[in-house]
């Protein structure tokens, strides 16, 4: 895993689910086992991917909290 940079965890924090069931939710909100789940078939490549192992490690580590105060987007 990179280094955990403020740039790093703040785009982490505010992407989004851009397909699916969760579709439009912060990564943060997608439930844990929806992530688990990817994690056993394999996150999409690319950013996207990153983002989700990293909100995945944090919700396993029960250190999600870090991610909400960086939250800058507005809610759709």
């Amino acid at each position: 895993m990179t280094d955990l940079t403020p740039e790093l965890l703040t785009a982490a924090a505010n992407a989004r689910m851009p397909f699916g069931k969760y579709q439009g939710r912060f990564l943060v909100d997608t439930p844990e086992e929806y992530l688990l789940w990817f994690s056993r078939k394999g996150f999409p490549p690319g950013k996207l991917g990153q983002q989700m192992a990293l909100v995945l490690l944090l919700k396993t580590e029960g250190q999600e909290g870090l991610l909400r105060p960086l939250i800058t987007s507005r809610p759709r």
